[in-house]
């Protein structure tokens, strides 16, 4: 017999779910009067069609667009893109990870943006990593003060215009997180891509180990109750431990955990495409898109840059941003051209003598995109 505690107000959608995938489930009990939590009491019969299935599943590798799906997943709940946000920087009070960077949101608290910079900045393609370079020990020495430094995190988003950078991304997002949790879900026994996709989840976000070892304890294990049953109890544990954290920032990410019990629920263990996350649709073109907010073009000096409908945007606008940071002003390197963008050349401008005109001609594109 196995026991489970949760919040009495969970109880009755958890019981529904665990006799859903072939528990049997007695009454549940509160854990001690007044403290809102209840113990479900239930056991899994000796043996019921879904465990069977699952036992007997041949462990198949995922095809190219089953892997693709898994990852896009995770992208979506990371940066809230299909093929995540490759300039992304984000840094969350109370996040101990601080500053995060990148498609899959690597941290400068687990040390892996540092070792993400220097191969990056070692490439002799690298498009910024001169400029990088000299940057390089405050991220091994993981220096808090870079969560609130501005400039570097402009050049930061810049980096992810270089294919460069974001080719790094990949490789080392396979390495750090892909193949660790394809190695994870094999020594557990899951194999559909569904679950892996909940293994990969697991690592990018952290203690996949942890939640695994309270299932295996509390349900049983992959082979003793099959792999969609043992898949469900694990969403439904991760859930309660996010929900139940002392950190507000993990409180916050339940919804990862609800988006792939909708997937469970609607029965996309081979997630076929085409699949709507978060109300972001995984197809095969959306697969195959370029990176959002990834410019190759046009080049510095191509056009004079002024306030327009639709807004100008492009390499060019994030370089000439990404120069003004340089130079102090205060700005984001999004590579869009909006009235914030020419509130700050027609500022730069009054600063240097210029005529204010809110526009980056030819000539102020030269003197910015030229080192400070």
């Amino acid at each position: 017999m196995h026991r489970l505690t949760i919040s009495c107000d969970e109880c009755a959608p958890v019981r529904a779910r665990l006799e859903q995938h072939g528990y049997r489930v007695d009454d549940c009990e509160p854990q001690a009067p007044g403290d809102g939590a209840c113990v479900i009491a239930f056991e899994q019969p000796a043996a019921t069609a879904r465990a069977r299935r699952s036992a007997h599943a041949a462990a198949a590798p995922l095809t190219p667009s089953q892997a693709a799906a898994a990852e896009a997943i995770v992208n979506i709940f990371e940066t809230g893109e299909v093929l995540g946000v490759y300039g992304q920087v984000t840094v969350i009070p109370g996040d101990t990870g601080h500053l995060t960077y990148g498609r899959s949101q690597t941290t400068l608290g687990s040390g892996n943006l540092h070792e993400l910079l220097q191969r990056y900045c070692a490439n002799p393609g690298a498009r910024f990593g001169a400029r990088l370079q000299p940057q390089l020990p405050r991220f091994a020495a993981k220096d808090l003060t870079l969560d609130h430094d501005t400039r570097l995190h402009n050049l930061l988003r810049a980096c992810a215009d270089d294919r460069v950078m974001r080719e790094l991304q990949d490789s080392f997002f396979d390495e750090a997180y892909w193949r660790p949790a394809l190695r994870g879900a094999e020594r557990a026994g899951i194999h559909t891509p569904l679950g892996v996709a909940v293994v990969y989840d697991g690592h990018v976000h952290g203690s996949w180990g942890k939640i695994r070892d309270s299932v295996d304890s509390q349900f049983g294990t992959v082979p003793a109750i099959g792999e969609e049953a043992w898949v469900s109890a694990y969403v439904e544990t991760r859930r309660a431990w996010l929900a139940d954290s002392p950190r507000a920032d993990l409180r916050t990410t339940v919804y990862r955990m609800d988006a792939l019990r909708r997937l469970i629920d609607l029965d996309q263990w081979g997630l076929a495409l085409p699949l709507v996350v978060r109300g972001r649709e995984i197809s095969a073109d959306a697969l195959a898109a370029a990176p959002p907010g990834c410019y190759d073009g046009p080049q510095p000096g191509a056009r004079a840059i002024a306030l327009q409908q639709p807004l100008a945007r492009g390499l060019d606008v994030r370089l000439v941003q990404l120069g003004l940071s340089d130079r102090g002003m205060d700005i984001r390197a999004d590579g869009v051209f909006g009235p914030g963008s020419s509130r700050t050349v027609k500022a730069f401008q009054v600063a240097r003598g210029l005529p204010v005109t809110g526009v980056a001609d030819i000539a102020l594109i030269s003197s910015l995109v030229d080192t400070p």
